[in-house]
């Protein structure tokens, strides 16, 4: 395998996966089918570019290639919807030499739609996107998500089945069901996002998910949520390399240098999120990017300003009362009134869902040390260290938890 070939390969996986997968799958409305024939036109691809030379239009070729394939499996097929799908593709093979000739049309919007069809587990829809639409294999995604490859690619072949079943259309939904469908892919964006921001070894899959948030805000300039959910990734990325110090110490964001800041993201997400505020439909992505761009002003003012994070915070919970988002708040509550209002917070939230979250008792042991009981300080950062999973943060704590004597 000649280099070239194999660079030329990664780069049409990279650029065109998932818009020749939605077009193979939209037209033929089987997405395994589509998968098969796109894997086996990649395979191709792969022994026979060394020997011929990459093709001018490596995507085209591609998509040539995977839809005689499709065409292929159709015809061995005898069912009445076999025969329509293979009817359907020999019409389009005129529209799709013209297609050849100029680029793809950006199918993606549909089958990021799909990914989220409610036939599908909301714990798989980030997964089956970072298949569909950027062609992650099963054992990538399977670490991202902490389970085993085999049990991922089960649970991806399940929910493709599933979409079968449900007879899913690959059709962007009516506006009635934007708010919830759309939501859903934001959501699956940003569970993708998380999934790759605690690994701060391999930012790829949350480079994955920010290319994601890219294309959605590209293809829906007009949803507020979008572009707020664009800027707060943005936010995020834009101090990942300050939460390390040189040694590869955890940094908490309160003390990181704003040096180590990017400018560059911090200026477009603070962009992105002037744009969406301007929209007049304030949601949860905005008002957590407005989180981040209140931590992000520090660089400019040289101080916190908590009791703006504790207002944001308010506005956030009435929104979208998620366990961190409260966390959040009741630790901008220990800085902006006393630690003993912001453990009073910390009371408020149900046992059952705090007991294994590690920010909640990281929070509960920095508010106690605070306010100077050290027993009770104690006790929490034990719980908060067996909880952690990160060394870096976990040598944070083991040195607070000293510093309580």
């Amino acid at each position: 395998m000649q280099d070239p070939a194999r660079r030329a390969a990664e780069d049409a996986v990279r650029n065109a996966y998932g818009r020749i997968l939605a077009l193979l799958a939209i037209r033929s409305g089987n997405l395994a089918n589509a998968e098969d024939a796109l894997a086996e036109a990649l395979a191709r691809a792969l022994e026979v570019w060394p020997q011929s030379g990459v093709p001018d239009k490596p995507e085209a070729w591609l998509l040539t290639t995977a839809r005689r394939l499709v065409i292929d499996t159709a015809r061995k097929k005898s069912t009445e919807t076999a025969r329509q799908a293979d009817v359907r593709l020999l019409l389009e093979e005129g529209e799709a030499a013209v297609t050849e000739a100029d680029s793809l049309p950006d199918e993606r919007l549909k089958l990021l739609f799909v990914c989220t069809h409610p036939a599908i587990e909301p714990g798989m829809q980030a997964p089956l996107m970072l298949q569909t639409v950027l062609g992650l294999d099963a054992s990538r995604i399977a670490s991202a998500f902490l389970v085993r490859p085999a049990t991922m690619s089960q649970r991806l072949v399940r929910q493709k089945s599933a979409l079968k079943t449900a007879g899913a259309a690959f059709d962007i939904p009516d506006r009635g069901e934007w708010p919830q469908r759309l939501n859903a892919v934001l959501q699956a964006i940003y569970g993708a996002y998380n999934a790759g921001w605690d690994d701060h070894a391999d930012a790829s899959l949350a480079g994955e998910a920010l290319f994601l948030a890219s294309l959605i805000n590209k293809l829906l300039p007009f949803e507020a949520e979008a572009a707020g959910l664009m800027s707060l990734i943005l936010h995020c990325e834009a101090r990942r390399h300050a939460r390390r110090d040189e040694a590869g110490r955890f940094v908490p964001l309160d003390q990181q240098d704003a040096t180590r800041w990017d400018e560059a993201r911090i200026a477009e997400a603070e962009r992105l999120l002037g744009t969406a505020l301007r929209m007049g439909n304030i949601g949860r992505f905005q008002l957590e990017a407005a989180l981040q761009s209140a931590h992000a002003a520090r660089r400019i003012t040289g101080q916190t300003d908590w009791a703006a994070i504790l207002a944001i915070y308010d506005r956030l919970i009435a929104v979208s009362p998620a366990l961190g988002a409260r966390v959040g708040r009741a630790a901008a509550i220990g800085r902006n009134v006393s630690p003993e209002a912001g453990l009073a917070a910390l009371d408020d939230l149900p046992g059952d869902r705090t007991a294994q979250y590690q920010p909640y008792w990281a929070t509960r042991a920095h508010l106690e040390a605070l306010r100077g009981n050290m027993p009770a300080a104690q006790k929490a950062y034990h719980t908060a260290i067996g909880l952690t999973s990160d060394s870096a943060v976990r040598n944070f704590l083991l040195t607070r938890l000293a510093g309580t004597g």
